[in-house]
């Protein structure tokens, strides 16, 4: 693969920023005060006109949301015989959104900043659910577009439309009172790590759970 090395550096970034990140909020978490203050300030100066367009918006990263999104893609991918990269789609989106993220918020046990919640939230705050899992889902779609749609016009349109979507999301978080930036940036920073790392295997089919499929691609 032609930028293989630079996906695996932009990986090992994530994952230092990933890692920085989870333990200043494990041991040091007054460092990030200011970080997340003054985020959280700018993100928030239209409080409280923007409140139901942020509530909307956050709903593009609600469970209901990108369940029924992960579905109708799965089911697409399936239909159109797209085995490699339904394998790549299936994968990420149950390793971080139902496995890493979780457990880690688990392990972290950071609780939620003090403001008013606009919305309901139960779990802990450290990584994002939301950023991470809109992340690695609109993310996988960002990097499969390319190869599912053929028009390069559409492709850049709608990949643009994603990141917009997923900046958007994180920032609803912080908007709603429910996550401090730091947390928002940890969950893109997780699904980044996984996102670049693997990339490169699902180009170049050395996806481990690949394997057993080659010839059958082929």
């Amino acid at each position: 693969m032609k930028y293989k090395k630079a996906f695996q550096v932009s990986a090992a970034s994530f994952f230092l920023l990933f890692l920085a990140l989870s333990l200043l909020v494990l041991f040091r978490v007054e460092r990030l005060s200011d970080f997340d203050q003054t985020l959280t300030h700018w993100i928030r100066i239209p409080y409280p006109d923007w409140n139901p367009f942020q509530r909307f918006i956050t709903t593009f990263g609600n469970a209901t949301t990108v369940i029924l999104v992960f579905a109708l893609v799965a089911f697409w991918l399936w239909f159109k015989k797209k085995r490699k990269e339904l394998y790549w789609f299936v994968f990420n989106f149950v390793l971080v959104a139902g496995i890493f993220n979780p457990l880690i918020k688990l392990l972290v046990m950071r609780d939620r900043p003090s403001l008013q919640h606009l919305v309901v939230e139960t779990t802990y705050s450290y990584p994002s659910g939301h950023a991470a899992t809109s992340m690695i889902l609109y993310g996988t779609l960002i990097f499969l577009m390319s190869s599912l749609i053929k028009t390069k016009e559409w492709v850049w349109m709608i990949q643009v439309l994603l990141g917009v979507l997923i900046l958007s999301i994180g920032a609803s978080r912080v908007y709603l009172g429910v996550h401090y930036p730091s947390d928002i940036l940890g969950g893109y920073s997780l699904s980044l790590f996984w996102l670049c790392l693997s990339y490169p295997w699902y180009v170049q089919q050395r996806l481990p759970f690949l394997h057993s499929n080659r010839k059958r691609d082929y």
